[in-house]
């Protein structure tokens, strides 16, 4: 079995033609993702230097966006465009993926995720968790987290049967060193709220960030670096060893 995005039905008559390029539109949008990428790793090194004893090895990413947080409107701004990239990426995914459904539901959950996270919940500073000012916004804070944890494993576990053997074993591999890294995270997470010391939970979460940053870059270049076969009914075209959404 070859790499490539799908494989004609033997039984039925192969369409030799080359397929088509990517159009300009489908290549900027796929590009938007590594932009995304890029963005999002400047803003992980700059925008702590905007706060004068914030630790990027012991501090979450969620505290630079916390409430009255010295960086949060600085986050927020370019966390907007973060999101609107991405959710443009996801849209170019979803265009390029023609008959290959694998990737057509990576490209929809991208978009949602991307939708859901302009709406992310801020969190309260340590200190204010820590004296009972906890409020509701907090609380779906975490749910958010969780979720976009979710759709990122499932955008990586569906994209995972989209291309071959090696993209596979990648994605599986980014899947597990995303939930060791989020283990890893969540033990600390209790002692935000008590304001003590959590001397490693930002370096869990960037590695848990880094990977999935990671991906993104991969599975951008996978889809520029080739055209898409035809989507046609005559070819019989399916991604390989998919089963349904599942792969």
């Amino acid at each position: 079995m070859t790499a490539g995005i799908a494989t004609p039905s033997s039984s039925m008559e192969q369409d030799t033609s080359p397929p088509p390029a990517l159009s300009t539109t489908q290549q900027v949008l796929l590009a938007c993702g590594i932009i995304s990428a890029l963005l999002y790793t400047a803003m992980l090194v700059i925008v702590p230097m905007f706060w004068e004893g914030y630790s990027s090895a012991s501090q979450s990413v969620s505290e630079l966006s916390a409430i009255d947080a010295p960086t949060r409107s600085l986050w927020v701004l370019l966390g907007i465009v973060w999101t609107v990239l991405y959710g443009v990426f996801g849209w170019g995914v979803w265009l390029s993926a023609r008959s290959n459904r694998a990737l057509r539901v990576v490209g929809a959950v991208i978009i949602v995720a991307a939708i859901t996270g302009l709406f992310w919940p801020p969190m309260h500073q340590r200190e204010v968790l820590a004296a009972g000012g906890g409020t509701l916004t907090d609380t779906l804070h975490l749910v958010w987290t969780a979720v976009n944890g979710v759709f990122a494993l499932l955008a990586m576990g569906i994209g995972a049967a989209a291309f071959g053997r090696r993209f596979r074993l990648y994605s599986i591999a980014t899947m597990v060193i995303l939930l060791a890294a989020g283990a890893l995270t969540s033990v600390d997470a209790p002692r935000i709220d008590a304001n003590l010391p959590t001397p490693w939970m930002g370096i869990w979460e960037r590695v848990n960030i880094g990977v999935w940053l990671l991906w993104v870059v991969a599975l951008a270049v996978m889809l520029l670096g080739r055209p898409m076969p035809h989507g046609s009914r005559h070819t019989g075209a399916r991604p390989p060893g998919a089963r349904g959404n599942s792969g």
